[in-house]
């Protein structure tokens, strides 16, 4: 994962990378939270993810859920191939409320 500053917007930046699985979904968690506190805004770029499963998901909900509750934005953006197809079979995208756009 990297992180880099805020944007000219405001917004911070966080890039996941590599599997978003069980395996390593409390280690995610931690740093998804603490950029996302960090801020009003943060852009969660996916393009790195090459597999997620249901504790990889269960991450990006929570993300999504505590920035509505504390009243911050959260953007998923450049979603891999592997988070469109979870997203796409349960449904997701309204939940996320993110244009789903594959990074070429």
């Amino acid at each position: 994962m990297s992180e880099t500053p805020a944007a000219q917007d405001g917004a911070g930046h966080l890039a996941l990378e590599g599997e978003l699985t069980i395996y390593h979904a409390a280690e995610v968690k931690q740093q998804v939270l603490a950029a996302l506190r960090a801020g009003p805004v943060l852009e969660l770029d996916l393009a790195g993810v090459t597999e997620l499963d249901t504790a990889g998901l269960q991450v990006l909900m929570l993300a999504k859920q505590t920035a509505q509750a504390e009243q911050r934005e959260l953007r998923l953006v450049q979603h891999s191939p592997a988070v469109v197809e979870i997203f796409q079979m349960l449904d997701l995208g309204a939940f996320f409320g993110d244009a789903l756009l594959i990074h070429a």
